[in-house]
């Protein structure tokens, strides 16, 4: 072997051996959960009931994500006072009939977190979700298309302020 191929096998080696090393010290871990005391913090929240079905969707989805299923609980440190909304709108028109082929879903929510011992308002926000919808030639395929995105925009929507509520409450 010429000392050329060997410098540049050690110079592999060597260069192995560094991306190993800083491929050693990253963790990949989530963002929210890793913390002590916080899970328990999430789960310790208490949600306003919902008016609508779209609203019921996002609180029960919102009970799953920080209690982890065990459903709510019975002396909450937390409360978040929500208002769901949810409408649908026609953005593709077919030209001969004028009538909309998709359209998207909006769901948006307005909450307020707040500690329930002294009644400090921690953060109030509003968050959107826009989940596309196509529109089938049936009406009942077309009424439950639009539940689903329906549904869909709920789930979102709870993991976005499942997310602001974790970060506010890590603090």
């Amino acid at each position: 072997m010429s000392s050329e191929s060997i410098a540049r096998q050690i110079r592999r080696i060597l260069l192995g051996l560094s991306l190993a090393v800083g491929v050693a010290g990253c963790q990949v871990r989530p963002l929210h959960d890793g913390v002590p005391g916080r899970a328990e913090n999430l789960a310790s929240i208490a949600y306003s009931q919902a008016d609508s079905r779209v609203g019921q969707e996002v609180r029960n989805q919102l009970i799953f994500l920080t209690g982890g299923g065990a459903g709510e609980p019975a002396a909450p440190q937390y409360t978040v006072d929500m208002k769901v909304e949810s409408r649908t709108m026609g953005v593709l028109l077919e030209q001969s009939s004028d009538v909309p082929k998709a359209g998207r879903v909006i769901v948006s929510a307005d909450y307020t977190l707040t500690r329930t011992s002294d009644g400090t308002v921690l953060r109030t926000g509003r968050r959107q979700i826009v989940a596309p919808v196509d529109y089938p030639e049936q009406e009942f395929a077309k009424l439950r298309a639009i539940r689903d995105a329906e549904d869909r925009g709920a789930h979102q929507l709870a993991e976005l302020i499942r997310a602001d509520i974790a970060t506010i409450i890590g603090r």
